[in-house]
């Protein structure tokens, strides 16, 4: 493949969406994050967000150089897989992660943001081989199954084999496996999927290194 090749992945993304901010939280695709929706600007998110095609980002919040705060120019599209609304009007959603996005403007900044968005395709320059055998080195590295939870990492690592997409694999794992936000922000930005596994394999080496 030449570097031009993009994953296989096109669930349709609505050209804009809402964002809600929260600090060094990141979602990755075919992960699932849950939220405690409160506050009332989010609460009228979460309604907006139901009433159309059930989907928002989170953007995430870092700090700039300048002591202030940025957003992330990139996340992931979350559809909205669970939703049980508390008779005090806050909510408890499972939201799932599908696609990364890139955004690009508001076109609304109150009572809650939308952003303006575009998918963020991902780039895979070498043959499926080469990535496959990135995967299988990347489940080699996960904690040995007598020192955390025996069958289930078993079970974990064996259901995770199976998965055909090592796209979907490289994110459940850096969703799953890393810890440092530093690291999660570089495997959320990161277009190239060889580059995102070379980030992903450094980590799982040092957590390896330091157990």
């Amino acid at each position: 493949m030449d570097s031009s090749s993009q994953s296989h992945c096109s669930f349709p993304l609505p050209d804009t969406m809402p964002v809600m901010v929260l600090g060094d939280c990141y979602l990755f695709p075919g992960c699932l994050l849950p939220l405690f929706i409160f506050e009332e600007r989010y609460r009228l998110m979460l309604a907006h967000a139901l009433k159309t095609d059930r989907m928002f980002c989170i953007g995430t919040r870092v700090k700039n150089d300048s002591g202030g705060y940025d957003l992330l120019p990139v996340s992931t599209a979350g559809l909205i897989r669970a939703c049980k609304k508390q008779e005090d009007g806050t909510s408890h959603v499972m939201l799932q992660g599908v696609r990364r996005i890139q955004l690009n403007s508001w076109q609304q900044e109150k009572p809650f943001v939308i952003a303006n968005v575009q998918p963020l395709e991902t780039i895979i320059e070498t043959e499926s081989a080469y990535i496959n055998e990135l995967k299988d080195r990347s489940l080699d590295l996960l904690p040995d199954a007598a020192s955390c939870a025996g069958d289930s990492m078993r079970n974990l690592r064996a259901a995770l084999h199976k998965i055909e997409c090592p796209e979907l694999v490289c994110d459940i794992l850096s969703y799953h496996f890393v810890r440092r936000s530093t690291t999660q922000r570089s495997l959320l930005m990161e277009p190239c999927l060889e580059k995102r596994y070379d980030i992903l394999l450094s980590e799982l080496e040092r957590v390896q290194e330091d157990a």
